[in-house]
């Protein structure tokens, strides 16, 4: 039978898996903004804020993490953590 505890940090490590696939989608969608892009200053904070937030949200990660995950979030390959997660996306 499954202890609380167990469902408990089960359903914090998919919050935090989830926050942190939503972090990522925002950093795309503000690179992929144009409009964001005509003002450098701008969008370069904008960035910089989403790359804080990732940091944050990455090193509050329930451990162990996945390796693969870890290996890109190490890295700093956003792209492919994102792909990552949207390819467990049924989990959460």
């Amino acid at each position: 039978m499954t202890s609380v505890v167990s469902v408990v940090k089960i359903a914090l490590m998919e919050n935090a898996l989830v926050d942190l696939r939503n972090a990522l989608r925002e950093r795309v969608a503000i690179i992929r903004d144009e409009e964001s892009r005509r003002d450098q200053p701008i969008h370069l904070a904008r960035l910089q804020r989403v790359s804080e937030k990732i940091a944050r949200l990455e090193a509050a990660l329930p451990r162990p993490l996945d390796p693969q995950l870890a290996h890109y979030l190490k890295r700093k390959s956003y792209a492919k953590a994102l792909e990552f997660l949207e390819q467990c996306g049924t989990a959460f």
